[in-house]
């Protein structure tokens, strides 16, 4: 998780269980919170670095990345993603 998603989940990175994008963002708006849940709509979501859909079946190890609206900055960000587990 990227800015302010991952200071809405309170952690860079973590493992989520599910079987679809879908599935794995349903548990980590169950784990985060409102503020997270609030936030998730406006993000990108990117499945092993490519963009995805909710419906994308996931496998033990692939990497869900929560990218939420940048504006400005040039400075590089550190990649932290959710990981699908069982």
């Amino acid at each position: 998780m990227f800015a302010s998603a991952r200071d809405a989940a309170g952690c860079g990175a973590d493992e989520v269980p599910g079987a679809t994008v879908g599935e794995v963002l349903a548990a980590a708006e169950a784990r985060y919170g409102e503020r997270f849940s609030s936030l998730l709509p406006s993000c990108r979501v990117w499945l092993n670095g490519e963009e995805t859909s909710m419906e994308a079946a996931v496998a033990v190890g692939d990497e869900i990345a929560v990218l939420p609206p940048v504006s400005g900055g040039c400075g590089a960000e550190v990649v932290s993603a959710v990981r699908w587990s069982r």
